[in-house]
């Protein structure tokens, strides 16, 4: 098998469309079409069904699916390993990174490093930190800047590098700002604008209210806090953020912090990487210089 029929194979399952992989492979459609039919070929199994627009895998390809990812991420691992001989800080580097990272953490760090190591091709991706951790099992992506899992999977690598503590934060007009003392019980009865239900954020926020015996009335939802500030300031509901954050926002005074009688929610951020791959060069040296900036000691 070639492994250019198997990355076509994977876009096409991962994608649902043959349209969508010759795009992402930057390829016309008739070619990876070409492609699965030599694939098909080899395997003596028809891998998809196309029924009008829409194309499912076969029971042949469902077979074939976490096979192909494996061979691909051994092709990858057996070329970055003989690169690595050479010692050289060069190539291509897939770095994903949810976007409040990216936006308040990474900067000085992706400055020094681009300085650095000007031979690296960097391929940045703004991701949910969920699927970023996805990225890094499905072999798709080398290092993940994110918020990490409370129990990640043990075939990753994960190194806390910083903790945010997260502030409980309403308009100074919200009718929570007012109450002294305030309790978890009465957050819980007022809207709540929340990240997504998927989101590790989420989990750690539910996790508190639920050892309360308690369930948020969820008002609005979305990944982004930013937009979870801005509606918190429009007075929308409350909500949970990193104190980094919204500290501008408290001293304008177009927020201010809710002190509800219950211990401080932290959620932990980091690097992820995968156990059974081999690093290149390129991302031993970022995750050297991540070290360097981390407010908590590498583990023993």
């Amino acid at each position: 098998m070639d492994t250019q029929s198997l990355q076509a194979f994977l876009a096409v399952a991962d994608s649902g469309s043959f349209s969508r992989a010759a795009e992402q492979l930057h390829l016309t459609q008739p070619a990876v079409s070409k492609r699965i039919a030599t694939l098909e070929t080899l395997t003596r199994a028809r891998l998809f069904d196309r029924i009008g627009r829409r194309v499912s895998l076969t029971e042949a390809g469902r077979l074939l699916l976490p096979r192909a990812r494996q061979i691909l991420i051994m092709v990858d691992d057996s070329r970055r390993a003989l690169g690595n001989l050479t010692g050289d800080v060069s190539g291509a580097l897939i770095l994903a990174t949810s976007h409040h990272i990216g936006l308040h953490r990474l900067p000085p760090i992706l400055e020094d490093y681009v300085r650095r190591f000007p031979k690296v091709r960097l391929d940045l991706r703004f991701l949910d930190s969920e699927q970023a951790y996805q990225g890094v099992l499905d072999g798709d992506i080398e290092v993940a800047l994110v918020t990490l899992s409370a129990a990640p999977d043990s075939q990753l690598h994960a190194r806390q590098l910083w903790t945010d503590e997260l502030s409980f934060v309403a308009s100074p007009e919200h009718p929570l700002s007012r109450e002294h003392p305030l309790d978890l019980a009465s957050l819980a009865r007022h809207d709540a604008l929340l990240p997504g239900p998927l989101t590790f954020t989420r989990q750690l926020i539910l996790e508190r209210l639920a050892a309360h015996g308690l369930v948020p009335t969820v008002g609005q939802s979305t990944n982004y806090l930013e937009t979870l500030k801005m509606m918190a300031t429009a007075g929308l509901g409350w909500t949970l953020l990193p104190d980094s954050m919204v500290r501008r926002e408290i001293v304008d005074g177009r927020l201010v912090r809710l002190m509800p009688d219950a211990q401080p929610i932290h959620r932990p951020l980091g690097y992820l990487t995968h156990r059974d791959r081999t690093l290149s060069n390129a991302a031993r040296s970022l995750l050297e210089l991540f070290d360097t900036h981390a407010e908590t000691p590498a583990a023993d």
